[in-house]
């Protein structure tokens, strides 16, 4: 479905990385994200490698789906100094040379991050289940066939733009924040009083209507 670059790995190594992160100082140690759906994060153009390669590692921590480029000329080299978890090595990452080329998941919305008049303001914004945000350079906007693209456009409500590192790291953690499964926040300041309580599944309900009908099987074949 996509056009993949090289530095995809296998599921097997990709659940085995996300396995040994998080050792160390606890306050360092991996938070299990609980979210329903899924998102890939990505720029359009880039006017700095070291900020793209700040946006991949803060999606890799927000446990992203994928990562992607449009029309920009990424290196994992260039992103380093500031991409310090590698996230290429854990995180599959596309290469999209222009728009015409760009693919997406079926049922994944298109998801713009751009100061426009029209554009809704994040704190608003409703997180689709399934999503990918794209982001312009810091030194230019997202193009207007790029616009023309999104199903929604979202705006961070700043009083000036901030980096892509910094912009896409909001909108990440806004979705976990309205998407994710989290104690309640008291009334008072600190923290719950009460734990996350667990999910409820029911039962099938096809299941436990039918087993009314359903009879034993035979003690032999050829009964």
């Amino acid at each position: 479905m996509f056009r993949q670059s090289s530095n995809r790995i296998s599921g097997q190594d990709k659940t085995k990385s996300r396995e040994t992160q998080g050792t160390g100082h606890p306050a360092h140690r991996k938070t299990e994200l609980f979210m329903r759906g899924y998102f890939g994060i990505g720029v359009e153009g880039i006017s700095k490698e070291m900020n793209v390669g700040n946006l991949f590692r803060s999606a890799h921590a927000f446990d992203a789906s994928f990562v992607f480029t449009v029309r920009a000329a990424y290196t994992r080299r260039g992103g380093a100094r500031a991409d310090t978890s590698d996230s290429l090595a854990h995180l599959p990452f596309y290469e999209f040379p222009d728009i015409g080329e760009m693919l997406l998941p079926a049922s994944c919305k298109l998801v713009g991050v751009e100061l426009i008049d029209d554009s809704i303001e994040l704190p608003s914004f409703h997180h689709p289940p399934q999503a990918a945000y794209i982001l312009g350079p810091e030194r230019g906007e997202l193009s207007p066939e790029m616009l023309e693209r999104c199903d929604h456009v979202i705006k961070i409500p700043t009083k000036f733009c901030v980096n892509v590192g910094i912009a896409g790291a909001l909108v990440m953690y806004d979705r976990v924040l309205s998407m994710g499964r989290f104690a309640p926040r008291p009334v008072r300041p600190g923290g719950p009083n009460e734990p996350l309580t667990p999910g409820k599944h029911g039962g099938p309900k096809f299941r436990k209507e039918a087993d009314t009908y359903r009879q034993p099987p035979p003690a032999a074949y050829n009964d």
